[in-house]
């Protein structure tokens, strides 16, 4: 079975927001980091930093709860998997909740959010849903 690391990175950051964990580690890759960033950028997560080991390194993200101690991101969803991969051209960027959510696109220009790609108007692989 091929290991999905996009699907791993989704799923630690559920599972801790399952446990009301205040933070999450998880192995780096560039376009993990890219991912985080879109996160920190749209208000999803507090805050991430990159923890430099002997490996790969590590993505530690603070996560982000309400005052009543709910947990800013309901839910994250991956769309495009290693054995079915989903794209869409520019005039097919999918609204995640009718635009409350956000859905992280790979383009050729780098990792965007759904608004980003229909300003640019560029479609790309659609990696998740998050709202």
């Amino acid at each position: 079975m091929m290991t999905d690391p996009i699907s791993d990175m989704l799923t630690r950051i559920r599972n801790a927001i399952r446990v009301k964990a205040d933070k999450v580690d998880i192995p780096a890759s560039r376009m993990k980091i890219e991912i985080s960033k879109i996160l920190k950028e749209e208000g999803f997560i507090k805050s991430y930093k990159i923890i430099k080991d002997k490996k790969q390194g590590i993505i530690r993200i603070n996560l982000k709860y309400t005052p009543e101690g709910d947990s800013v991101i309901s839910d994250l969803k991956r769309i495009s998997k290693p054995g079915r991969r989903v794209y869409v051209s520019k005039d097919k960027v999918p609204y995640v909740m009718g635009g409350l959510g956000i859905a992280i696109l790979t383009t050729s220009q780098g990792v965007m959010t759904d608004k980003e790609c229909r300003q640019r108007g560029i479609g790309g692989e659609v990696i998740c849903y998050v709202w």
